[in-house]
């Protein structure tokens, strides 16, 4: 079988670039040949015989990422145009490509996050609250154009399957659930070294883990929190620093010598196994990868209803606000954790126990059946149509357009 997967990044260290990745790994293992139309491939990919890359890199003097998003979409569709015959399964992500698609996998939904009541950005707010408002409402209708224009649609969780049906429009043909996946093995089997991190060996350990430069993770809340905490609790911060606003609202609440910024981390199954507690009441997720990350490393959760992920999160192994931006909530979950050290170390087993039903080959294997299905329904409609032809007629008579519109009749969830 031949896969095509479109996508901006395929390498380890990056969100969908990991989904993608694990994807492409299975994908070669079962012997398929795997073409990637992308910015960044990771090197290990690239070594293997059966892997084809179509690098789409738009230039770097378009001024916006929208309009870098939009060059790549074109450019990649024009790529897959005129290779159709050069794959079976096409694998998109969200709005990626102006091209038909077999599979498309939401990662997040900008309509959802338009809708929501934690939604910050608005036209007369500023330039950069503007261009964030204009980018969502763009990404809310190219997505939606997308989904409609995938025959399976791959939610990350539910929450974002619930988000795609209330988006509105057309129902789309297919909609299935498949979780993102976790390195259970490389997360439990990471040994402790606050030294490595340079973080306080006798303080009770929180840590945060996302983008520094977006309200929409929610750093600002923790750090308001913390001053409702007791002084021993200190909170280590992973994430990309340029940029980011909260190292001066850490010293402005007076709380800079309980906060340690860290900058990117490599050894994040390292800097997990050296904390105490994961906090990450973000205002809006689709299903996030270091929330299965902190499971995995056998960490309790404190998070938000409205962080993809929650949905999966029992009481036995987190606790999940009802509003991301309730502090108080925030500071009381985070010191009975720290108050009760027996409690806490049998929710970091037990959300251990639970993020081993989330490892990656388990989120590839449905992919890859997903892809398997796919590609034999088209087999089967093909096989079909060429029996129906005349006798004599070459079964190149058909037409491309016939070919590319190949569909299975499903009932929509």
């Amino acid at each position: 079988m031949r896969v095509a997967i479109v996508t901006h990044v395929v390498r380890h260290n990056d969100g969908q670039g990991r989904v993608n990745h694990e994807i492409a790994r299975a994908a070669l293992d079962e012997g398929f040949e795997v073409t990637l139309v992308a910015s960044h491939v990771a090197p290990e990919l690239l070594a293997h015989p059966k892997v084809k890359w179509v690098r789409v890199q738009p230039s770097r003097f378009w001024p916006t990422n929208l309009l870098r998003q939009q060059v790549f979409a074109l450019k990649s569709a024009l790529w897959l145009r005129g290779h159709r015959s050069e794959y079976d399964v096409l694998h998109v992500n969200g709005f990626i490509t102006w091209a038909h698609a077999d599979v498309n996998t939401a990662h997040f939904v900008h309509g959802g996050w338009a809708r929501s009541q934690y939604y910050p950005f608005g036209l007369t707010r500023g330039v950069w609250s503007a261009y964030q408002f204009v980018y969502t409402r763009a990404n809310a209708v190219l997505e939606r154009w997308a989904y409609r224009r995938s025959r399976v649609i791959a939610a990350v969780s539910r929450k974002v399957a619930d988000e795609i049906r209330a988006s509105g429009g057309d129902p789309v043909e297919r909609l299935d659930v498949i979780y993102n996946g976790v390195d259970t093995r490389g997360f439990a089997s990471a040994s402790a070294d606050r030294e490595k991190f340079k973080l306080p060996e006798d303080a009770f350990l929180l840590l945060f883990v996302g983008d520094l430069r977006t309200p929409r993770k929610n750093l600002g809340t923790v750090l308001h929190a913390m001053k409702q905490m007791p002084e021993h609790v200190q909170l280590a911060v992973a994430g990309y620093l340029p940029g980011s606003p909260y190292p001066e609202l850490a010293r402005e609440l007076g709380i800079e010598n309980r906060v340690h910024f860290l900058g990117l981390v490599r050894e994040m199954p390292v800097l997990m196994r050296s904390v105490d507690t994961y906090v990450f009441p973000s205002r809006y997720e689709a299903m996030s990868l270091s929330l299965l990350e902190a499971m995995a490393a056998g960490l309790p959760v404190v998070t938000a209803r409205t962080a993809g992920g929650a949905e999966v999160i029992t009481p036995q192994c987190g606790i999940v606000l009802e509003d991301p931006d309730d502090g108080t909530a925030l500071a009381h979950a985070v010191v009975a954790l720290a108050s009760d050290k027996v409690r806490r170390l049998a929710m970091g087993e037990a959300a251990a126990e639970l993020a081993t039903q989330f490892g990656w080959a388990r989120m590839a294997a449905q992919y890859i059946a997903l892809y398997r299905q796919l590609a034999g329904d088209a087999s089967e409609a093909l096989r079909r149509e060429e029996s129906a032809l005349p006798a004599g007629t070459l079964p190149g008579a058909r037409s491309l357009r016939s070919l590319q519109s190949l569909h299975t009749p499903t009932t929509p969830e």
